[in-house]
């Protein structure tokens, strides 16, 4: 049994570095989950660091950004981007370079929270070497995800195999949707234990700025419909599907603004489906009315205020923080049906759910919206009163900490373990 109360937790995320730009190449709402936890538990009393993966000489071992609460990038593998899927291998490293800090620094971490199943696999390895509670968020399951790929990874079996054990045998598995643990259950395992914990998002960033006020800033007319997506250039992500919508709706002819945003690396997968996207806009003869902002950092608040709508035309989404964030924005939301999406989005009370690739049912949505400009600002409203009762971090970050707290109260085998396989 551990002593409970704002103890000192790890938080391993391998391939989602917390300090990580969103929207660059397989950076998402993982890296934003983290970053955003790791911060509140903190505030909220718990000591935490953050285990992830080093992908550059340049980058810091340790990043102090609090009395308690720190980055810890590990060594494993080249120290240069590695696409997820060839990440396995070099796990076996990771594992050690954690115990081996742990043993460096004088520490053993009671509780780890381990995000995506790379991370699950690096949690189940530890607890052979020390007692330890492991929480898992799984942000991605690989069970859902390849119902909707045409090929599979030469991982999958591995990944599969991974998240299988991974529900059946950690202490807990946290859901961020009730659509999520349904997969979990029927997908993954009967088995297990799964508590749902949504994800949240920062009422006090979102939703401070007028519509009105965020177009004058970014240059946007009062009176042009202006219809957005953010997020990676993936193409599970669906944006053909909102290109293909955009040239559909009648408001094309008035001045329709479409804009697309999100970070590229040239050269890289995102890059290859940016320009791809790019392509598709020209053949479609939106070039005029579409803009790629790229990378939205301090300017995403102003985006999400100035949009009529925000959408969310993915194949696949877990739980989708950017519905949240446009939400919060006061923004309505037209989202594809599947996954937490359902969760979070309230058909014709925060916005419309429509089938997946249906590219005339998205214009069918998206000119619903851009023609009634009061329901459009009703369901703005809405929207941000359920993400003020709900969605914050600070809530999601309470509820974590007394699953925490429960899980640590509870006996914990203290023998039988491996001895520690640490470099000299």
């Amino acid at each position: 049994m551990f002593s409970t109360q704002f103890g000192r937790i790890a938080l391993i995320s391998v391939d989602g570095d917390p300090d990580a730009e969103i929207g660059q190449e397989e950076a998402g709402g993982q890296n934003v989950y983290v970053r955003q936890i790791e911060k509140t538990l903190a505030q909220q009393g718990w000591q935490v660091d953050m285990f992830t993966r080093r992908t550059s000489p340049m980058q810091p071992e340790i990043v102090q950004h609090s009395n308690n609460c720190r980055t810890i990038r590990l060594t494993a593998g080249p120290q240069a981007f590695i696409s997820r899927d060839c990440l396995f291998t070099h796990l076996p490293e990771f594992v050690r370079a954690f115990l081996s800090f742990q043993k460096q620094q004088g520490i053993q971490y009671p509780l780890v929270h381990t995000h995506y199943w790379l991370s699950s696999w690096v949690g189940m390895e530890l607890k052979r070497y020390q007692p330890l509670v492991q929480v898992h968020t799984y942000h991605c399951l690989g069970a859902a995800k390849y119902l909707t790929v045409p090929a599979l990874p030469e991982i999958a079996a591995t990944r599969l195999a991974v998240e299988q054990r991974c529900l059946e045998t950690v202490d807990c598995v946290i859901a961020t949707s009730p659509q999520e643990e349904k997969q979990l259950r029927t997908l993954v395992s009967p088995k297990g234990q799964v508590y749902m914990i949504p994800c949240g998002t920062d009422p006090e960033r979102f939703g401070k700025v007028s519509r009105l006020k965020a177009r004058y800033q970014l240059g946007i007319a009062a009176d042009d419909p202006a219809v957005l997506y953010v997020g990676r250039f993936d193409p599970r992500k669906g944006i053909e599907t909102l290109v293909r919508a955009a040239a559909y709706s009648q408001f094309r002819r008035h001045k329709l603004r479409l804009i697309i945003a999100g970070g590229s690396r040239p050269g890289q997968s995102d890059g290859i489906e940016r320009e791809r996207i790019e392509n598709l806009v020209a053949e479609m003869g939106l070039e005029d009315c579409t803009k790629f902002p790229g990378r939205l950092d301090e300017a995403l608040p102003l985006y999400y205020a100035a949009a009529d709508v925000c959408v969310v035309p993915s194949h696949y989404e877990p739980f989708g923080l950017v519905a949240i964030e446009a939400m919060a924005s006061r923004t309505p939301v037209i989202a594809s049906q599947i996954g937490g999406l359902q969760f979070t989005v309230i058909p014709n009370t925060t916005g419309l759910l429509v089938p997946p690739k249906d590219e005339l049912a998205f214009a069918m949505a998206i000119d619903q919206v851009l023609g009634n400009p009061d329901w459009r600002d009703q369901m703005g409203q809405a929207g941000r009163v359920l993400i003020e009762i709900g969605f914050s971090w600070d809530s999601v970050a309470a509820k974590l900490g007394q699953l925490y707290n429960t899980l640590l109260s509870q006996p914990t085998p203290t023998v039988g373990y491996k001895l520690i396989p640490v470099a000299a």
